[in-house]
């Protein structure tokens, strides 16, 4: 098939052998994001625990709580961005997982660091209450949740934490299906 050098060159055919290509290639994406998971085993920052420990964490008490499949990943995923920059994190992280998981879960990743700061805004001079902001969205609760019952408790070395094994196949299955 003859390839295209601009994509308003482009035809259907080629763009139908792309979309198939695109498609049988979709598990790179789970073994990138494993792929920067693991590079926040590099990361510590201050914490007791580097922030792939944080992440498996989270995810280890989404899980023990119940949480669904989608949510315990979302919690395995939310700090993924701080491999790329730390201080617009939840924006990566919630970007990456948007095709893959509900809208709530979407906005429990993407906003989570204001839900955070009422452990911690005060600090910086911040305002703790910024999870206010969203007390009439239908995801609340399940934010604070998150944040309080999960996220903020997982820096805990003596912790009995899960590991990324643990958590491998429901990652693919997650990422192995877009939503859109």
């Amino acid at each position: 098939m003859e390839t295209f050098y601009a994509m308003d060159q482009s035809t259907k055919d080629q763009w139908m052998v792309i979309g198939a290509q695109v498609s049988a290639g979709q598990s790179r994406v789970s073994e990138s994001v494993l792929d920067m998971l693991r590079s926040l085993s590099n990361m510590v920052d201050g914490f007791a625990v580097d922030q792939l420990t944080h992440c498996l964490q989270t995810a280890t008490r989404a899980r023990l709580d119940g949480a669904s499949t989608e949510l315990v990943i979302a919690s395995l995923c939310h700090d993924v961005g701080k491999a790329i920059s730390v201080p617009n994190h939840a924006q990566i992280a919630s970007e990456i997982l948007k095709p893959y998981v509900s809208p709530e879960t979407y906005a429990v990743i993407r906003n989570h660091q204001d839900f955070q700061g009422r452990h911690y805004y005060h600090y910086f001079g911040g305002d703790p209450n910024m999870r206010e902001n969203f007390r009439n969205e239908s995801w609340f609760a399940e934010a604070e949740r998150f944040a309080d019952e999960w996220d903020q408790k997982s820096f805990d070395p003596t912790f009995e934490t899960q590991p990324l094994e643990a958590f491998e196949d429901e990652l693919r299955f997650v990422f192995a299906r877009s939503r859109h």
